[in-house]
């Protein structure tokens, strides 16, 4: 599994603010959606492409089309995610999108129930890319990815996370070695709870002014 941390400054900036207890949803919110725009940048540099040329006003001229652009299917796993997929559009309009309902129970289980489906047919011709902000435990996004299966093979199986540990990217591992990974950072523990440390508290509760 190839995991990429996008250690950016702009990157750094926005998750320190989101970290930051005092900051508040509507800042938060902004934090995602940004963060989301500036993964499908770091996505679109390993994306196929193709030289061509065009004519300006005045001359012909070298280019190149990102074939890949028209075949991504985002998938909003609610309700955290919705500000991330938001910044992922911006990058990706042509996008087809699907939605997962997915819950993690309490603690010591932490049982997976996932409520709702919707999700495009998957060829594989496809690039998926699955957005949740945090991915602590692994347990719900194993679960994503088993759910998936169900749409078809992809091309590419490519989950987009703010915050992340090494606990989860290694059972998502074992799960789907072929999954890729982008991140903003890997973080070092888990409490009892199920939380990342520092992490960033619950994501949906914060962005949705529900803490």
């Amino acid at each position: 599994m190839k995991i990429t941390v996008v250690d950016a400054p702009l990157i750094r900036d926005e998750l320190t603010k989101m970290r930051d207890k005092n900051t508040g949803s509507i800042a938060f919110r902004k934090g995602l959606v940004h963060i989301g725009r500036y993964f499908s940048y770091e996505i679109t540099k390993s994306f196929d492409w193709v030289e061509k040329e065009v004519k300006t006003p005045l001359a012909a001229a070298d280019g190149i089309e990102i074939g890949d652009m028209k075949r991504v299917i985002v998938i909003n796993v609610l309700r955290a995610a919705m500000p991330l997929v938001d910044g992922l559009l911006k990058v990706f309009p042509e996008a087809r999108v699907g939605i997962i309902s997915a819950f993690r129970g309490k603690a010591p289980e932490f049982k997976v129930s996932v409520d709702y489906v919707k999700v495009p047919r998957i060829s594989k011709k496809d690039i998926l890319i699955i957005a949740d902000p945090m991915v602590a435990t692994g347990s719900t996004m194993v679960r994503i990815l088993k759910e998936l299966r169900k749409y078809g093979e992809p091309k590419r199986k490519i989950i987009t996370c703010v915050v992340t540990t090494q606990y989860a990217m290694e059972k998502i591992e074992k799960e789907s070695p072929d999954a890729e990974v982008y991140t903003a950072v890997i973080d070092p523990e888990i409490n009892e709870r199920g939380y990342i440390v520092p992490g960033l508290g619950d994501a949906g509760d914060r962005a949705f002014r529900n803490e």
